[in-house]
């Protein structure tokens, strides 16, 4: 435990330093306040004492419990309760996800409320869940995984022309923030689990992907909004 926490830390500090220093460089060459420098660093700080606490939480509890659930759906043989409890933990993860909680944050400050936050986040968690699902029905009926990318894109480009211009943008931010510290430890573990106990899976080449088919998700969901809105 205590090695892992001394590893950690040392990530993290890796992770944050060269940023920091860069910011702080271009803090004191504009000249900006001192009292904007103490706060900054003063940030810096409970950011890495609160990633530390995260990635050992993520370590200890998140990873472990994500590739047990997912040993254990296959053993109930049924293809109904697999996809509901991968739609049920990823919808959760991604409610509880702070990067879809900022941009959706960012997007209610500029938006005078045109677009509603508690359904921009609902809309990407649906998304994010569907497409979790449908990762599972990949992994136990072997669909190679260029298709169902190809599937998706697709439909991404043909909506990019049928739903409302500032939709397009909001989408794809909504992609990128589901790669969180929250949503993919969860996913990626239910995914690697999942496959570990099926007989003909690889846990490298069907354990992975799912995070790049959940991004596609918000995407879709996020364009939809644009064209029922």
């Amino acid at each position: 435990m205590i090695d892992d926490f001394k590893e950690t830390f040392k990530e993290v500090v890796m992770a944050v330093l060269p940023l920091s220093v860069a910011i702080i460089v271009i803090i004191l060459i504009i000249g900006m306040s001192s009292d904007i420098l103490i706060s900054f660093i003063t940030g810096v700080l409970l950011v890495i004492v609160g990633m530390v606490f995260f990635l050992m939480g993520v370590k200890i509890g998140m990873l472990p419990l994500g590739e047990s659930i997912g040993a254990e759906l296959p053993k109930h043989n049924s293809v109904i309760f697999i996809v509901a409890v991968a739609f049920l933990l990823s919808f959760m993860a991604t409610l509880a996800e702070p990067d879809v909680r900022l941009l959706s944050t960012m997007i209610n400050s500029v938006s005078t409320d045109g677009i509603s936050r508690n359904l921009l986040i609902f809309s990407i968690a649906c998304g994010v869940g569907f497409f979790v699902s449908v990762s599972m029905l990949r992994i136990i009926y072997n669909v190679p995984i260029k298709y169902l990318l190809t599937a998706g894109y697709l439909i991404v480009i043909i909506l990019s022309f049928l739903t409302k211009p500032e939709y397009i943008a909001i989408a794809y931010d909504a992609g990128g923030v589901t790669t969180g510290p929250m949503t993919v430890p969860v996913i990626l573990a239910l995914g690697i689990g999942t496959a570990s106990v099926l007989g003909d899976k690889s846990e490298l080449s069907d354990g992975f992907g799912l995070i790049g088919l959940a991004s596609i998700g918000p995407i879709i969901s996020v364009m939809l909004m644009g064209v029922f809105a």
